[in-house]
């Protein structure tokens, strides 16, 4: 991400690649360590599709965590 800090608030969603179009569904609107912490907490299968979005920037949960 370009710029960010743990208090910036983010979007963090889950992009459904098995539905047409590719539906996303917002899980919170956070600061980005408690949106973390959330996209930490979630299933092992769901976290592949997970992604926060900053003002500036998306990013990929799993690349943001270096898996």
């Amino acid at each position: 991400m370009r710029t960010t800090y743990d208090h910036a608030t983010v979007r963090l969603y889950h992009l459904d690649s098995e539905q047409e179009g590719g539906a996303a569904t917002t899980l919170c609107y956070a600061p980005l360590a408690e949106a973390l912490a959330m996209a930490a907490a979630q299933p092992e299968e769901l976290q592949g599709g997970l992604f926060i979005a900053t003002d500036n920037d998306v990013v990929a949960y799993l690349d943001l965590i270096g898996q």
